[in-house]
């Protein structure tokens, strides 16, 4: 019996394929992808599977526990009508052009229509494609469990993102160098099913426009507003800012999502932006413990933190100016390109104050708000102050009694003798400016609790919980991966059971590979 999926493949029919069709690794010109079929696992089980992703699918519960399942996410069975294949794209690399890249350890499998919703349906670390270059195209557990946990666990905090299907062992051992020192150590082999409206990244279109490629490009981007865009209506010049205008509002969107949960995603190449405002490719991403504007968890980008929490909205703009001129062969108009470039630079400022605004409970608005929102992010970095538990601990704080400001957010902080002297002082300013600006509000106490709680998560996926989820799969012991899936369903609850999940960092996780410190090792 086969999966009763409704496969429909627009990306391959309505784009130019590679003429080549050999696996091997070269430049590919004039096209949008190559065909190339997943590697057989020698030995797949399956681990974990999202009941949620399979509804949206349009499959059963139970058609996840069949081996028809495990295989096509596998990568050992190809489901029937379909041709798997690999995109091209290219990418700016910490700045810096870098040419050809393309999905070299992902491969597209199909196409899925239902409920009148399309899905892209891809495997990660299912082996080589003629973009791998020197890689062999596979991942390890390690680095899926942080995927697949982490892509779920976003979707429920509210912010957009890829989603994960499902995570399979390949019953292979892979190789990997994990802090790239040297110390090179066979992992287990493992493949995450991923799934998304569309793959496609800034890099898709940098890449024709960097080759002098218009007519690709073309048809690239019309292919994008027809089934991705398609409310601007038919394309032209016109539409094509229209298209530069959404991507950069839905990617503004993501961003100040990311700024408000904390999150960092570490390596913000043009190849890692979504073209639909989506967080895509968990790599070296991590959570914010002590909230700092100059914390980055990407080992790579150590020296330079160019890809830093603080720095991610410019970081988006800068992203954003490489897609405008990659779009400007269609356009050849500098100055509206450049508005619209513009618009960002300013909206994104006040998507930010407001998303602030929210955090700390203010329902209205004055003019003194961004000074009192700049003044708090400069006291939170004076002495290490853990972000999740002082944003949600802070919606207790009572009009009457925000001179108590201390016992409310103490467990916040990790050292509380640090909060002492001027950094003490500094506190009692900032709260009694807060204690006064909530004075102006009408809301109850009982009713800002409410809202800050549905903006301020209780739980998040800091990089120790996945670390632990990681070790102990290594063991053979999968219930911490669930444990950790479950809870990350409800970010918002209370959820009183897993209280010893609401907690700063362990002191053990301060400098340990993994928690702390993080790779592209894949």
């Amino acid at each position: 019996m086969k999966l009763n999926v409704n496969s429909i493949d627009r990306f391959t029919k309505e784009l130019p394929a590679d003429k080549v069709l050999d696996n091997s690794r070269r430049q590919v010109e004039g096209a949008c992808f190559s065909y190339v079929n997943p590697k057989l696992p020698k030995n797949p089980s399956l681990l974990h599977v999202s009941t949620a992703m399979l509804r949206n699918l349009g499959l059963k519960e139970e058609d996840g526990q069949r081996t028809e399942f495990l295989y096509v996410v596998s990568g050992k069975v190809v489901l029937p009508n379909t041709k798997p294949y690999a995109m091209c794209y290219g990418g700016h690399q910490f700045g810096n052009w870098a040419g050809q890249l393309g999905d070299g350890r992902a491969i597209n499998l199909t196409e899925i229509a239902h409920n009148n919703k399309i899905w892209a349906l891809q495997l990660k670390g299912a082996g080589e494609t003629p973009y791998s270059r020197t890689a062999d195209g596979l991942a390890v557990l390690r680095s899926s469990i942080r995927e697949y946990l982490c892509s779920e666990a976003m979707y429920y905090l509210g912010v957009p993102t890829t989603r994960a299907l499902s995570i399979a062992l390949s019953g292979s051992k892979v190789l990997r160098d994990v802090m790239y020192n040297g110390n090179s150590a066979y992992e287990k082999g493992a493949i995450v099913s991923r799934v998304a409206p569309s793959f496609l990244r800034f890099g898709n279109y940098e890449i024709f426009a960097s080759r002098g490629d218009n007519a690709t490009l073309k048809t690239l981007v019309d292919y994008t507003i027809n089934n991705h865009f398609s409310y601007l209506g038919t394309p032209s010049k016109a539409v094509y800012l229209d298209f530069l205008r959404e991507v950069a509002k839905k990617s503004m969107e993501m961003v100040i999502h990311w700024q408000r949960v904390g999150f960092v995603h570490g390596v913000m190449n043009t190849d890692n932006m979504s073209i639909l405002g989506l967080t895509i490719d968990y790599g070296p991403y991590g959570w914010l413990e002590g909230y700092d504007h100059n914390w980055t968890p990407n080992t790579t980008d150590s020296s330079h933190k160019r890809y830093r929490y603080g720095t991610q909205p410019q970081i988006v703009l800068w992203n954003l100016l490489q897609l405008a001129r990659a779009l400007y062969g269609l356009i050849e108009e500098a100055a509206s390109l450049e508005e619209i470039l513009e618009e960002y630079r300013i909206n994104v400022k006040v998507a930010h104050l407001e998303m602030m605004r929210n955090k700390l409970g203010l329902n209205t608005k004055i003019d003194n708000d961004e000074k009192l929102v700049e003044d708090l992010e400069k006291v939170l970095q004076l002495t290490e102050t853990d972000m999740t538990i002082f944003f949600r601990n802070l919606a207790d704080l009572k009009k009457e009694q925000f001179h108590d400001w201390f016992n409310i957010v103490e467990d916040a902080f990790y050292n509380h003798k640090e909060v002492s002297g001027t950094i003490k002082e500094n506190w009692i300013k900032w709260f009694n400016d807060y204690g006064k600006r909530l004075s102006m509000e009408v809301w109850t106490d009982k009713e800002r609790k409410i809202t800050m709680n549905t903006v301020n998560p209780k739980y998040v996926l800091r990089n120790y919980m996945a670390q632990l989820a990681i070790n102990a799969a290594d063991d053979g012991d999968y219930t911490v991966l669930d444990e950790l899936f479950e809870l990350l369903k409800k970010p918002y609850d209370e959820q009183p059971n897993a209280l010893k999940w609401f907690a700063k960092r362990p002191e053990w996780a301060r400098h340990k590979v993994g928690c702390s410190m993080l790779s592209c090792s894949s």
